[in-house]
């Protein structure tokens, strides 16, 4: 098998897997009220993302050198204001992860 065929055999064996976890629940809950613990992680999982992003942006943050936190507190901001302004999680962290992500490579 070439490594053209191997990564080809992955890339479908990866996409199967992957739709299967996401059909998944759909099928179950169909006929069955899902549980209480999934409607937990429904309800509070994307302001935990946020806030895990928030606290992997600021943990290696030197406040005392140059450029003293700077990209990561206008990240936060940037993120913040997304925020407020489309009230979607995703928008938030995508559009605060690729904002940090810039700054990263710019400063």
């Amino acid at each position: 098998m070439s490594d053209y065929e191997y990564l080809l055999l992955a890339i479908l064996i990866m996409s199967i897997a992957n739709y299967i976890t996401r059909v998944f629940p759909f099928l179950f809950f169909i006929k069955h009220e899902p549980p209480k613990i999934i409607l937990f992680v429904e309800r509070n999982f994307p302001p935990i993302i946020m806030s895990i992003l928030v606290f992997y942006t600021l943990t290696n943050v030197n406040f005392s050198v140059k450029p003293y936190g700077l990209k990561e507190i206008i990240s936060i901001i940037v993120t913040i204001l997304l925020h407020l302004k489309f009230n979607n999680y995703l928008m938030s962290i995508f559009g605060g992860t690729i904002f940090y992500m810039m700054l990263v490579q710019l400063i």
